[in-house]
């Protein structure tokens, strides 16, 4: 086992019931494990996303970068590897996960290369495939497939982005001519922030609200030619150019509006919802609010693949941070001769290493959601329960990857001091370009509300049919409850039990169930006491139910955060089996650790209030999280090499080796001039030495 020299090198812990410390990682192993079901798909990516053709460059103008990510489209269509989504009888593969796995890892070429394929492919095309019968997939799909047609995605308005359902745009059908009318009525309906729409789309699949008859059915998708063959806006559609944005400039954003367009009925993509010649509505779905709910669920697969690409770039900064921390050196710390390396201080560990953890534990759940979603769009399951446990997993991960992937990048940025604020360093690019990922596909708060809101309505069924005995153990269990908890006898016990032992507080918190518990019972208790407060909302006028509720979203968000954290836990716990070498085995185990025991650090608060953890424990905690970065600093390289990524992607000059060339050429060089004797002296060495002699001369005298 590599052993840690320098400050890190403080009360390293000596092996525990007999069991060596492991010396080795299996790095290979590991790295297939993290690649997952698809890692062929996604090893061909990773090998497009290191070619030059498709690499970012940096300091182009906006107009550059929008003509370079568009001829890069066109190299995808060559290379075969936009397709596999689509049906097979069209010349795809069928094969929704595989693609999702792919399309994701174009983010380490260049984000605004994996936003721009996902715009035409994955939001307009999937639109046409998903909300679209056989008759649309015929006549549009080949054209969208090869780029003939680029398109846009017209749901997002000015006025309105999360709240679909209160869009402006309408789409009145007019019986007489057989055909729907396109209308923005005012300028908070123009459709807004839009890829493809300023430059390239020469289509749009544009929401309006379905007006039939005088009856408004709700949101609806419609196919709507923008622009002729010479790139002119066609009569009725108008349009702008989103501009300069902080981020993603290689994607042409615009805004679009219509007037009096009008379209076949036939354009209406009607596999939800059908008008008839007459003017007649019929649905498969009765309901309006579930099946508007259905439609924007075949859409989830942007919320998917946003937080596998969130993952990739947290692995890639993570990998340039963790590389170039290995062989940087500052401070004379523990020798007067050799600085440390900055991986070797305890802080910079608990910078780096501990969001390493964190996308570990992203990166596995990610595969689950993705495995999910499979199973989904394959059919394999895909039942109403399989969609919304499909739809509340991904607005459940992706603002927890998204968040972490901005974190990340900034804390590597800084831990690589003036270097990573370099634009040839790539932290600053990404950090900006997936800014607009925490608000893409959904903003991270209003998906967590809606995690929130299916924790509610899942504990709400607990009960809904339960006889008396059932609700009378369940008062009983919430009167034990406070009494363990809240009245401390709980941290009571815990002191008891541990004897101000902080070895047996430590063998308590890495415990796997220890941590399964502590992390469920934050989740369980607070969404018991927020759906305890908003019992007595149904029987509220709107408004008070509406001030109620309100007064609970904080609580509730943070409810579904914690919801979604335990889904990260519990997935890295489940993957930790499928490492046969035992070695790399506890090293995962101890990152898991690491990345379990952070959460509940970062609550602590919490987990004291409530009762959960005594002082002692709580003490201990931090101690145990710094003895678990100790063991994993001779593992930390191996660890970023496991997430398969070359020089070809991470494309960062400090990440290359040229610190190591360069702090190597400065130890030369010291050492050089100290056997030449010609070292100038340090000023204290200097003064010492002048007062020594002058002592010497004036007892001489």
């Amino acid at each position: 086992m590599t052993q840690v020299t320098g400050p890190a090198a403080v009360d390293v812990e000596k092996p525990e019931d007999g069991i060596t410390p492991p010396s080795r990682f299996d790095t290979a192993a590991v790295g297939e494990l993290l690649l997952g079901r698809w890692a062929a798909i996604r090893r061909e990516s990773r090998r497009l996303a290191g070619l030059p053709e498709l690499a970012g460059i940096g300091g182009l103008t906006m107009e550059e970068h929008r003509e370079r990510v568009s001829a890069q489209l066109k190299y995808l269509v060559d290379s075969g590897s936009v397709h596999r989504a689509f049906p097979a009888e069209l010349g795809g593969e069928d094969n929704h996960g595989g693609n999702i796995a792919g399309f994701e890892e174009l983010v380490v070429a260049d984000p605004s290369l994996q936003i721009k394929a996902g715009v035409q492919w994955g939001l307009f095309g999937a639109a046409v495939l998903h909300l679209g019968t056989r008759e649309h997939h015929e006549k549009w799909l080949p054209s969208i497939m090869n780029l003939e047609v680029p398109g846009a995605f017209a749901m997002t308005e000015t006025g309105h982005g999360s709240d679909v359902a209160s869009i402006g745009t309408t789409a009145v059908y007019d019986p007489a001519a057989e055909e729907f009318v396109i209308n923005t009525p005012h300028r908070g309906a123009w459709k807004d922030y839009l890829g493809n729409a300023a430059k390239d789309g020469l289509a749009a699949v544009v929401f309006a609200k379905l007006v039939t008859l005088g009856v408004d059915h709700g949101v609806h998708a419609f196919y709507v030619p923008i622009r002729d063959a010479q790139r002119n806006f066609l009569p009725g559609v108008g349009g702008e150019d989103d501009g300069l944005k902080g981020g993603l400039n290689g994607i042409d954003n615009g805004r679009l509006h219509f007037d009096s367009v009008r379209i076949p009925r036939t354009n209406l993509l009607d596999r939800y919802g059908q008008v008839h010649p007459d003017g007649r509505y019929t649905s498969p779905i009765a309901s309006p609010g579930r099946r508007f709910f259905t439609m924007l669920g075949t859409l989830v697969q942007g919320r998917v693949s946003l937080d596998g690409a969130a993952v990739a770039a947290s692995k890639v900064a993570l990998a340039i941070a963790v590389k170039y921390a290995a062989e940087r050196r500052q401070f004379n710390a523990a020798s007067e001769l050799e600085e440390e390396v900055l991986l070797d201080y305890q802080r910079h560990q608990r910078r780096l290493l501990t969001r390493l953890a964190t996308t570990y534990a992203a990166s596995f759940a990610h595969e689950e959601l993705l495995e999910k979603f499979d199973a989904v769009f394959s059919g394999a399951q895909d039942t109403d329960a399989d969609r919304q446990d499909l739809e509340t997993l991904a607005a459940a991960l992706k603002p927890l990857s998204t968040w972490h992937a901005l974190d990340t990048l900034q804390e590597c940025r800084e831990a690589c001091g003036g270097a990573g604020f370099l634009a040839e360093n790539r932290f600053t690019a990404l950090r900006a370009d997936l800014d607009i990922y925490a608000t893409f596909e959904g903003d991270n708060n209003v998906l967590l509300q809606l995690v929130a809101k299916r924790l509610l309505a899942d504990y709400a069924k607990e009960f809904r049919n339960a006889d008396f005995g059932a609700l009378a153990r369940w008062v009983a269990a919430q009167a034990a409850d406070a009494t363990l908890h809240r009245t401390g006898l709980r941290q009571v016990a815990q002191a008891v039990a541990d004897s101000g032992s902080g070895r047996k507080s430590a063998s308590y918190l890495k415990d796997e169930n220890t941590q399964r518990q502590l992390l469920t019972e934050r989740v369980s208790t607070m969404v018991r006491e927020v759906a305890a407060d908003l019992k007595r909302a149904s029987k509220l006028p709107q408004a008070e139910a509406a001030a109620l509720f309100n007064s609970r979203q904080h609580e509730l968000i943070e409810a579904a955060r914690a919801h979604a954290e335990l889904l990260q836990w519990e997935a890295f716990t489940r993957a930790l089996p499928g490492i046969d070498d035992g070695d790399s085995r506890q090293i995962l185990t101890w990152v898991r650790d690491l990345f379990g025991l952070g959460l509940v650090e970062k609550n602590l608060a919490w987990y004291l209030m409530n009762g959960r953890l005594s002082a002692q424990r709580a003490k201990t905690l931090g101690d145990y999280i710094h003895r678990l970065l100790q063991r994993l600093r001779p593992f930390a390289l191996d660890l970023v090499e496991a997430f398969g990524y070359g020089p070809e992607h991470l494309r960062a000059a400090i990440a290359t080796g040229a610190e190591q060339q360069r702090q190597d050429e400065a130890a030369d060089y010291a050492r050089r001039l100290r056997a030449s004797g010609s070292a100038p002296l340090p000023e204290k060495v200097a003064r010492q030495r002048d007062k020594a002699a002058a002592r010497l001369k004036q007892d001489l005298a």
